[in-house]
Formats: C-alpha cells, sequence, structure tokens
C-alpha cells in the first residue's frame, strides 16, 4: 500500500508540474504569432513586439524552472532514505500548502501509521473501488488516464456521455449513488468527471424516461446543480414535450412532462445567458400556453438583465 500511495502522491505532483507546464505552451503560441508579426511590423510596433518578445521569453525561462522544480521533488518522493527521511519530506511537502497535494500527503501519513489491519481493508476496498464496478474504472480513468487529465474538458463531457448512455445506466440507481459519494473526492479531476456523469444520467432520466414523476424528479436534481453544462442540459428538456405516465393509487395515470420544461424554462431565466434567451424566445410559439405564458413573463420581467447586465454563468 505504501507504494501505491507514493505513486499517488507522485501523480499529484506531476500533475502540479502540467499545470504551470500548460502556461509555457500558452506562451510559446502567443511567440510564435508574435514572430509571425514582427515579419511585417515597422518602426515603434516592431519595438513594441520584439519587447514583448523578450519578456515572454524571460518569463517562459521563470515557468520552465518552477516545472523543473515540480519534476524534481515528485523524483525525490522515491529516493528518500528510510521513513524518517520520508516524514521529513511529506512535511515540507504540506508546508507547500497546496491543495492538489493535501489528500495524497496526508494518505501517505495514514499508511505510514495504520496497523496492519487497516492496511489490509483499505487495500480491500481499493481493489473493489477500481475495478469491480463501472463507475469505479471511469473514476480510476479520470485518476490516472492521460486524455483525462489533459486540460481538455471536452473529453470528459464525451466519457461522462458516454458512459451515461450505456444500457440500463439511467436505471441504476447504485451508480448514483457511487457518483453522488465520489463528488467529494480529494482530486479535482475525479470529481468533474463525477459531476459530469451525474449531470448526463439525469439528463436521459429527464428526457427518456416513461415514468414521468422519476423524470421530474431528475430534473428538480438539476435545477439546483450549479455547471456550465447546465444549460444546454435545460434547454434540451424545455424544448422537449412529451407524455409518459405517473403513478397514482389507482395505478399509472397518463400525463404530460408540463411541469418538467416549465422547471427547466425558470432556472434557465434566472442564468441569463444569450442560449438560455434564445431557448426561452422560442417557447414563445410553444404549443402548451402554460409555457408560452412562463416565457412571456421570464421574457418581460426584467428586460435589462437580458442586455447584458449578467453572463448568467453558473460556477463549475
Amino acid at each position: 500500500m505504501l507504494g501505491l500511495g507514493l505513486k499517488q502522491l507522485q501523480e499529484a505532483l506531476n500533475r502540479k508540474a502540467d499545470e504551470i507546464q500548460r502556461e509555457f505552451g500558452a506562451m510559446s503560441d502567443e511567440l510564435e504569432e508574435i514572430g509571425k508579426q514582427i515579419l511585417e511590423a515597422r518602426g515603434e510596433e516592431t519595438k513594441g513586439l520584439r519587447a514583448r518578445q523578450m519578456e515572454l521569453r524571460e518569463k517562459q525561462q521563470e515557468i520552465a524552472d518552477i516545472v523543473n522544480m515540480w519534476r524534481e521533488r515528485s523524483r525525490a518522493v522515491l529516493t528518500q532514505r528510510g521513513m524518517s527521511s520520508l516524514r521529513k519530506y511529506l512535511d515540507e511537502l504540506a508546508a507547500l500548502n497546496e491543495e492538489g497535494l493535501r489528500a495524497a500527503i496526508e494518505r501517505v501519513r495514514f499508511i505510514l501509521d495504520a496497523p496492519p489491519e487497516e492496511l489490509e481493508k483499505l487495500a480491500e476496498g481499493e481493489t473493489r473501488k477500481d475495478v469491480s464496478t463501472p463507475v469505479g474504472r471511469l473514476l480510476e480513468r479520470a485518476r490516472t488516464g492521460y486524455e483525462m487529465r489533459t486540460g481538455d474538458y471536452a473529453y470528459r463531457l464525451r466519457s461522462a456521455i458516454e458512459f451515461a448512455n450505456r444500457p440500463g445506466a439511467i436505471q441504476d440507481e447504485a451508480t448514483l449513488s457511487e457518483l453522488q459519494a465520489s463528488l467529494e473526492d480529494p482530486d479535482p479531476i475525479v470529481r468533474e468527471i463525477a459531476l459530469l456523469t451525474t449531470i448526463q444520467i439525469h439528463r436521459f432520466r429527464a428526457v427518456r424516461l416513461a415514468d414521468l414523476e422519476k423524470a421530474q424528479q431528475s430534473v428538480e436534481h438539476l435545477v439546483q446543480t450549479n455547471h456550465p453544462s447546465m444549460v444546454s442540459v435545460l434547454v434540451e428538456i424545455l424544448e422537449k414535450p412529451r407524455t409518459g405516465f405517473f403513478q397514482t393509487d389507482e395505478g399509472p395515470v397518463e400525463k404530460d412532462n408540463r411541469q418538467a420544461r416549465l422547471l427547466a424554462l425558470r432556472r434557465l431565466a434566472e442564468l441569463h445567458t444569450a442560449d438560455a434567451q434564445t431557448a426561452i424566445r422560442a417557447r414563445l410559439f410553444d404549443r402548451d400556453p402554460h409555457v408560452v405564458n412562463a416565457a412571456s413573463e421570464a421574457l418581460n420581467q426584467d428586460p435589462d438583465v437580458w442586455k447584458g447586465a449578467s453572463t448568467g454563468k453558473p460556477e463549475a
């Protein structure tokens, strides 16, 4: 278990280096663009571009030194001589007060101090979590997969959609419970993929389930979730009138999803984004008069809001 803990600590340190290195790459792109501009510039403009070029090169050198420092810290994890030296090194890392390292450091400390029976339980738990369930395998990819851990948000979103689209996924309560528990994971990438996947499962429930009571519950969950991807999800719900059934004491009763659509509309009105406004404006011609009235009220209640007074972008 100690080896696994040290590996995870190394990964956390390397992730920190990767984050900083992405800034280096962005500067390289800017330098390339400046190089093209210098070829066409004249006089004072050339001086300004060359000054910016020099500034970026100096900053790049500083960033390269910082990246190398974090890489060296990662390598040093496995070069400590004895447990005393390792504990001292953990203290040094903890003193950096980096949020992304805290959980990995505490895990290694726990492994160093835990009795054998606790380590056995931890090992069993890791095995079950990593390989025994689809969610566990998804989260393990989030911890270790290169594509998952790059800055490409679109790849993580696609992975969440693919997972939620698996046969039977939207009916599996255990999957939702496991994802919900992972929203408190110390790894931010794991938290993000757990949240994105939860959103997509509730999205598919909302637009596919014939049981409109369960679909409504998913919409109620979604309107309380803050994430930039929520706008497109709520727009989809709003734009899809459909029928299904609600369970009553007398049995299933056929109904439509008006209440779910109205919930989505009201939440979109709170977000105030351009896409939200476009979707709500389109509902002025909806076949359901209740939706038409709600759309009209949302657009007319405070016109200034729709003129850019608020971006309405929810926090990730």
